[in-house]
Formats: structure tokens, sequence, C-alpha cells
């Protein structure tokens, strides 16, 4: 059975898209810690990110950076940070939260956004890119 993430990847699931290549996706996360928290996937459905082979990690870790420069560019944030969980979807990915504190990283604490408002950011973060 497919992940949200591949449903995602597939369009079967709508999502605020950042950037996409052939290999990878970022969006939105749609239940942020912080505003513009993205979330940088593999296309391909790996469940855990150390089963990723070397050059798809290196490759995502390359993408995730090129998307973190945009969002420091596009939020008002004192760094980038970068989580790898894991445990709530079954689809290695990156967690890319604009932090200007640290309970912005906790996953506790969640902020709520419009449906306009996410497609207004999605476009703002992709003119930085």
């Amino acid at each position: 059975m497919s992940s949200i993430f591949k449903k995602i990847i597939n369009g079967e699931i709508p999502c605020y898209k950042i950037a996409e290549d052939d290999n990878f996706l970022a969006f939105l996360d749609v239940n942020p810690n912080a505003k513009g928290h993205t979330l940088c996937v593999p296309k391909q459905e790996i469940d855990k990110i150390f089963d990723i082979d070397d050059d798809l990690y290196i490759g995502l870790m390359q993408f995730s950076k090129k998307i973190a420069i945009a969002l420091e560019k596009t939020i008002p944030c004192k760094r980038i940070g970068m989580a790898v969980i894991g445990l709530e979807v079954p689809h290695a990915h990156v967690h890319l939260i604009p932090l200007n504190e640290m309970d912005e990283m906790r996953f506790q604490n969640k902020v709520s956004m419009s449906k306009e408002e996410f497609e207004a950011l999605a476009i703002r973060i992709k003119t930085n890119l």
C-alpha cells in the first residue's frame, strides 16, 4: 500500500508544491511546526532514510539544502532547522523548519494557516529558488 507521500508524488492527493525534479519533491507540511515548514521526499518509496542508496541520499541532502536556502530568503527566521524522524510516515523524508526558538523543532506546537496562506507562501518560496 502506498504511503501518503507516494500518493502526493503521484498526484492522487494535492499538496502545496515548492519544487520538484526527477528524484525529489518538496512541499509545505499541512500541519506545520512553523510557517514555512517544508517536507523534502525522494520520489522512490523507501521507508527508512538510511536504507536509501548513497547517491540518492546525497541527492536528497543537496535538494534539501536548495530548499532551505529559499526558505531562509522567504521566512524571517534565525535559521532553518532540519529533522529526520521517520516514524509518522513510512517514507523517508526531511523536515525543514524555519526557527526562531527551539519549541518550533519539538513537533508539539503547531501553527494554523488557511488554504490561501499556504498557496501564497508556496509561491513566495518558489520565487526564491
